[in-house]
């Protein structure tokens, strides 16, 4: 049943999303793919099994998870959020001298919620543990967890009680039952879609000796693998905006030239369309525009509806960075009849440019008000397949409020006031040069503000594949006339559980959606989620799954677009170069645009699509904002640039979509319609930069590359998407 009270009422004209360097979503945590054991064993050692081999894992100590108790399903739009409650609580008597607290807490979903703890100000073990025993004391507590980290990592794995069994097909259900006794565990429920998978936790197994149960459980006949249902937050990783592993102040506000800066602040709400700013779709006008003297948006926005309405652009000697899908348009029927699962964030499918883009759930199976797709991002217990999730992808109230309060403290906070509240122990280690306390509170709010867009990341990636503008101005997605399945996996701040994500793939699929776009990764692979892939993709030849490279700049694809069957995406930027963050290498398919603010172009080099701040409930009590205050396209933000292997992901997906379209009756299955994507794409105007070269020789020359892998093939896979050509392939 819908447990979130109707968004309609909520949000009155439109959506948004934020910061990350995804899947969440980022979608992408940093991550190494090989995923092997390297490190010494000794008796204390974390770990879990994946391909049969240690993954190490560390406890952050100063760090604790905290599961709340269920609330109401109906619930008012004013209820106080439980992490604020607990932040309160927890503030009472725990502040230094400086009168700074000494925790913070961050919410994972609606559900959790990681508390940390400050580790300098001279505080003991004693004081943590007290910190901990008042967490536990609380009434709307429901348990504390374990927060984990993979070995040289920052990321944040909560280590639930639950772990994820999957058996082997033969094994009947008294063989089961015998083999969970033997271990001391009970089932929470099936996985939906997926018949031989449980969700199971000990009787007896609590905090990191969870892990102990599920590695035995992989040495038990009749289990194919075992895995902790981590719970993951990606909210730092996912891919969109200031990529700075440090923050280093002297340069933070020099990231666009001031050209380009210039022109992006002088905008106004231009009733001029926005599809001269979509480079992606086509390169020429808004290159052409870069090289005249323009100084103000609504000039440059002219230019390109001149360069868009001119037939010359044919003659044009500059070089092509797009996908050319304004020629695909005119020989494709703009993907129409293709349904394209968004598996992701929140996905605001009630905005103009998306709500005519929605795929209606037709399954006999369906369950009630399920119309449009399925939300799988906080937990369930119950094994009735319509008490799994809930049927509205949208923000609930609750949600709204968390992100409403963040997004007006940084327009109403005074800049010490921001500091105390938002100023993490994680961004203090990244402080690497002296900052004044303006420059460190302007810092927090460009961070908050793209955090708060971010959260969007469904809403955004959604806009890249099948925005269908309403009005004059608008975004165009790659195939306008394909529809969309809204899957939700992420919660608040990028969390997600394993379970959630492997249940959302069995979910679009059997909800048949002819293409799956996964703009996440990185996170901690297992082998039951790759088991889930293989499976689906055995089951449905005909399904193209497409999915973010990673955004590390790693020399490995991330998960799971680094599984067999799943045609993994890079990024490229508006010069033909790769983007600087993306990830390459082995698994690497193919290369899409995916903007990079760090051009020359700056905000110009992102990648246009649709967000979600511009909803009135996000401003009750705060004027509109006559300025840009994000890399927001209009002052609402309605349309923002964005940047990430997430958005060159929904790019291909989009192209898949226009294929399709020419293949009415589902002639090409998933291997050839790679194949004709491949075959057809070009490293003609890609670029590789001197270190890049020295980066591959020096590869080569220690053996860890063959010979035979040229430096463009190992940077961009088969090359840049050419979807005219693939559309062309098709219908030939």
């Amino acid at each position: 049943m819908n447990h979130k009270r109707t968004v309609s009422g909520i949000l009155l004209a439109s959506s948004i999303l934020a910061f990350t360097n995804i899947l969440p979503f980022t979608a992408n945590i940093k991550f190494n793919s090989t995923v092997s054991a390297q490190t010494r064993e000794t008796d204390n050692q974390l770990f879990y099994i994946y391909k049969g081999q240690r993954v190490p894992l560390t406890e952050q100590k100063d760090a604790v998870a905290v599961e709340f108790k269920a609330l109401p399903k109906t619930r008012s739009r004013s209820v106080n959020p439980l992490y604020l409650q607990l932040e309160q609580d927890l503030q009472t008597g725990t502040r230094t001298r400086g009168g700074s607290s000494q925790v913070q807490v961050k919410p994972l979903g609606e559900n959790y919620a990681v508390v940390t703890l400050a580790s300098s100000n001279g505080n003991t073990d004693a004081i943590r543990n007290k910190i901990k025993n008042q967490i536990q004391n609380q009434s709307y507590v429901k348990t504390s967890l374990p927060v984990l980290s993979r070995a040289s990592q920052q990321d944040t794995i909560i280590l639930s009680n639950e772990i994820i069994v999957n058996f082997q097909p033969e094994m009947d259900v008294k063989q089961k039952e015998l083999i969970l006794k033997q271990n001391k565990l009970e089932v929470v429920r099936s996985l939906r879609f997926f018949p031989n998978i449980y969700i199971v936790k000990s009787t007896d197994a609590s905090g990191t000796a969870v892990l102990n149960v599920a590695n035995k459980l992989n040495q038990v006949k009749g289990v194919n693998s075992a895995a902790p249902n981590f719970l993951q937050s990606v909210a730092n990783s996912i891919d969109i905006g200031d990529n700075k592993g440090s923050l280093n102040i002297e340069s933070i506000d020099k990231q666009d030239t001031k050209s380009s800066q210039t022109i992006a602040q002088n905008a106004n709400n231009s009733t001029t369309n926005y599809l001269g700013l979509q480079w992606h779709l086509n390169s020429i006008p808004l290159k052409e525009c870069l090289q005249q003297d323009i100084d103000s948006f609504n000039a440059l926005q002219n230019c390109l509806q001149q360069k868009n309405t001119s037939n010359k652009q044919s003659k044009s000697t500059s070089s092509r960075t797009d996908l050319r899908v304004t020629e695909a348009w005119q020989n494709s029927n703009g993907g129409k009849g293709v349904v394209v699962a968004v598996i992701d964030s929140l996905i605001q499918w009630n905005h103009p440019d998306l709500q005519n883009s929605l795929y209606k759930v037709s399954a006999a199976d369906k369950c009630p008000g399920e119309e449009y797709g399925w939300d799988f991002s906080e937990p369930s217990y119950s094994n009735q397949p319509c008490e799994i999730g809930d049927s509205d992808t949208r923000m609930s109230p609750l949600e709204l409020n968390i992100l409403r309060r963040k997004l007006h403290d940084t327009f109403k906070l005074s800049d010490a006031e921001l500091i105390e509240r938002y100023l993490t122990p994680t961004i203090k280690q990244r402080i690497t040069s002296p900052v004044s306390e303006k420059e460190l509170a302007e810092y927090l709010r460009r961070m908050i503000r793209s955090d708060v867009g971010g959260e969007f990341h469904g809403t955004l990636v959604s806009g890249v594949i099948a925005a269908k503008p309403q009005n004059p101005q608008g975004i165009s997605g790659v195939a306008p006339n394909a529809k969309i399945l809204p899957v939700r996996v992420f919660g608040l701040n990028g969390s997600i559980f394993t379970s959630s994500y492997i249940e959302a793939v069995g979910y679009a699929a059997n909800r048949g959606a002819d293409v799956i776009n996964l703009s996440l990764g990185g996170y901690v692979p297992t082998d039951v989620e790759e088991f889930a892939f293989s499976q689906i993709l055995q089951q449905n030849p005909k399904l193209v799954v497409v999915a973010s490279s990673g955004n590390e700049d790693y020399a490995s694809v991330a998960y799971p677009s680094g599984y067999d069957g799943v045609l993994s995406v890079g990024a490229s930027n508006l010069n033909g170069d790769r983007a600087p963050y993306s990830n390459y290498g082995k698994g690497l398919g193919v290369v899409a645009p995916g903007g990079d603010f760090s051009t020359p172009a700056g905000w110009l080099g992102g990648i246009p699509t649709t967000g979600g701040t511009w909803m009135d409930t996000f401003w009750q009590g705060l004027a509109f904002p006559n300025s840009r205050w994000s890399n927001v396209i209009d002052f609402k933000g309605q349309y923002w640039w964005m940047q990430g292997t997430s958005f060159s992901s929904p790019a291909v997906a989009g192209v898949v979509a226009l294929m399709k379209g020419e293949d009415s009756n589902r002639k090409f299955n998933r291997v050839q319609l790679i194949d004709i994507l491949k075959s057809t794409a070009s490293y003609e105007d890609l670029n590789i930069t001197k270190e890049e070269q020295e980066r591959y020789r020096t590869l080569v020359s220690g053996g860890a590359i063959p010979s035979t892998v040229t430096d463009k093939q190992f940077f961009f896979g088969s090359g840049l998407i050419n979807a005219s050509a693939a559309v062309r392939a098709v219908k030939e």
